[in-house]
């Protein structure tokens, strides 16, 4: 099976797009491909629990479910660190599974990926 890469970059001011991209990782995870999920920029904010559970995208389902479906499936959530300070996100507050990493984590997991989705 494929090693894919999910980069979510667009914030919650589109949820049918933030939503597609953990939908389409949950699709990735269900048919046997091994997904790690890299969250930066303005998606940092979905990992406020209260914006995760909220956010319904159109034709997409809801971001919250797809969170948990892949958390529960033990599929690795990063967010970006720099994204997170500078959004005032701090690493207590985030939607269980995730976990704060630095740039170069996002270029190791480029690397590792046989392909790269970027939403």
């Amino acid at each position: 099976m494929a090693k894919l890469l999910v980069h979510l970059a667009t914030g919650p001011e589109n949820p049918t797009r933030g939503a597609l991209a953990l939908m389409v990782a949950r699709t990735a995870v269900e048919e046997g491909h091994d997904v790690q999920v890299f969250i930066a920029g303005d998606g940092v904010q979905y990992a406020r629990p209260a914006t995760a559970s909220t956010v319904q995208g159109v034709g997409t389902g809801s971001f919250g479910e797809h969170w948990e479906a892949l958390t529960s499936a033990g599929v690795p959530i990063f967010l970006s660190g720099m994204s997170s300070n500078a959004r005032g996100l701090e690493p207590d507050a985030v939607a269980e599974g995730a976990e704060m990493a630095p740039p170069t984590k996002l270029v190791e997991l480029a690397t590792w990926a046989d392909s790269t989705l970027t939403y």
